[in-house]
């Protein structure tokens, strides 16, 4: 079998055949059983590239770790560029990073609703690569293009919702917060 880039090899290096998993309902748990163990085996990391015998693991160095960081940023611009919901959502995070820290709660309350704030850009960024990577697939209208971009969507709302929900259960008039910003407010 001709090797090509991210051919699978087994430890005695020869060529895996591609995985084809049966429906299903034909499967009986002991079979299941049997094909995780036996993928779980294989070293999923010993990917060879069509310049390399060895099958060795990708080394990291300080030049690619600051290559991915270099990507990271060139990502980030780029949603920052050509995303108006990403802008709008760094707007919205910008606003109320500062409004968590003067807020007179402890640090941990602090860290947990910015944290929440982060989370909706991290889910944004992960609904826009899905978004452009379907709409480069697929260009034309399809309902399976259509759901996975819904449901794309629908995290970045459940990632707002968990927000909410965070900042209320936080800012609760029952917690105190309201009393010390009015202590604060009359000093």
């Amino acid at each position: 079998m001709p090797r090509g880039p991210g051919r699978l090899k087994s430890e005695s290096g020869a060529a895996l055949k591609p995985f084809r998993a049966p429906h299903r309902a034909q499967l009986k748990p002991r079979e299941i059983a049997a094909s995780v163990s036996a993928f779980l085996s294989v070293s999923l990391f010993r990917v060879t590239s069509a310049n390399s015998d060895s099958g060795e693991l990708k080394r990291r160095s300080v030049r690619n770790f600051f290559a991915s960081v270099k990507f990271a940023i060139d990502g980030f611009f780029a949603a920052l560029k050509h995303e108006p919901s990403f802008r709008e959502d760094i707007i919205f995070v910008v606003l109320l990073v500062p409004l968590a820290i003067i807020l007179p709660v402890n640090a941990v309350s602090t860290a947990v609703m910015i944290s929440s704030l982060f989370l909706i850009i991290v889910v944004e960024l992960i609904n826009s690569a899905i978004e452009w990577t379907i709409d480069y697939l697929r260009p034309e209208i399809h309902p399976l293009a259509k759901r996975v971009k819904d449901m794309a969507s629908a995290a970045v709302f459940m990632a707002y919702v968990n927000c909410i929900f965070v900042w209320v259960v936080l800012l609760w008039p029952s917690n105190g917060v309201w009393d010390r910003v009015e202590e604060w407010m009359l000093q």
